[in-house]
C-alpha cells in the first residue's frame, strides 16, 4: 500500500523531469534575407548559428500568408559538419505548382528556428517578404554573410497557394 502511494506521488514528477530538454538551446547569432522579390524568385535566407552542446539537428521553416493562413512546417535536417556551428543559407524557389501566379504585393512571413537533438529550440527569427514585379537587383548580403563560398544549408519545400485563385478542375460526374 505504501509503495502504491509513493509511486502515485512520484510518477508525475518523474514524467515531468523526463520531458524537460537537457543542455543548451541553439542560438541564431545573425540572419539576413531580402524583403522583396518577384514570383519565382530564388530567395536566400542567411543564417549563422551555434550550439554549445554541438547537437543542432533540424531547422524549421514556417510560413504565414494573409488570406490563407499557416502552411505546414518544413523541416530541414542539419548535416554533421554544421551541428556545432553553421553559417550559410537556406534556398527557397518561390515558384509554386499550386499557384500560377501570386499577385503584386502579396505578403508572406517566414519564421525560422533551430532545434537540437535534446528538443531545445532557438529563438525564432522572422523574415517578411513581399512579391513585387520589379525588385531591386540583389547585391551582396551584409557581414557576416558577404564572404565567398557560403554553403547552402538546405532547401525550403513549401508550395505557396493563391487564395484568390479558384480550382479549375472539371466538375465530377454524378
Amino acid at each position: 500500500m505504501i509503495m502504491l502511494v509513493c509511486a502515485t506521488l512520484l510518477l508525475p514528477q518523474a514524467i515531468r523531469a523526463e520531458n524537460i530538454p537537457k543542455g543548451s538551446p541553439p542560438v541564431i547569432t545573425a540572419s539576413f534575407a531580402v524583403d522583396k522579390g518577384f514570383y519565382g524568385y530564388i530567395w536566400k535566407i542567411y543564417i549563422e548559428a551555434e550550439d554549445p552542446d554541438g547537437d543542432m539537428s533540424k531547422i524549421t521553416a514556417v510560413v504565414h500568408q494573409p488570406g490563407y493562413g499557416h502552411y505546414p512546417t518544413d523541416w530541414i535536417m542539419i548535416k554533421s559538419p554544421f551541428r556545432k556551428q553553421m553559417k550559410g543559407y537556406l534556398q527557397w524557389n518561390t515558384y509554386s505548382s499550386r499557384a500560377s501566379y501570386l499577385r503584386e504585393w502579396t505578403n508572406i512571413t517566414l519564421k525560422v528556428s533551430i532545434f537540437d537533438k535534446a528538443g531545445n529550440e532557438s529563438i525564432e527569427v522572422v523574415f517578411p517578404f513581399e512579391f513585387v514585379s520589379v525588385a531591386r537587383r540583389e547585391s551582396k548580403p551584409p557581414a557576416p554573410f558577404n564572404g565567398e563560398g557560403l554553403p547552402r544549408l538546405g532547401y525550403i519545400h513549401i508550395e505557396l497557394f493563391d487564395p484568390n485563385e479558384r480550382e479549375t478542375s472539371p466538375p465530377m460526374e454524378p
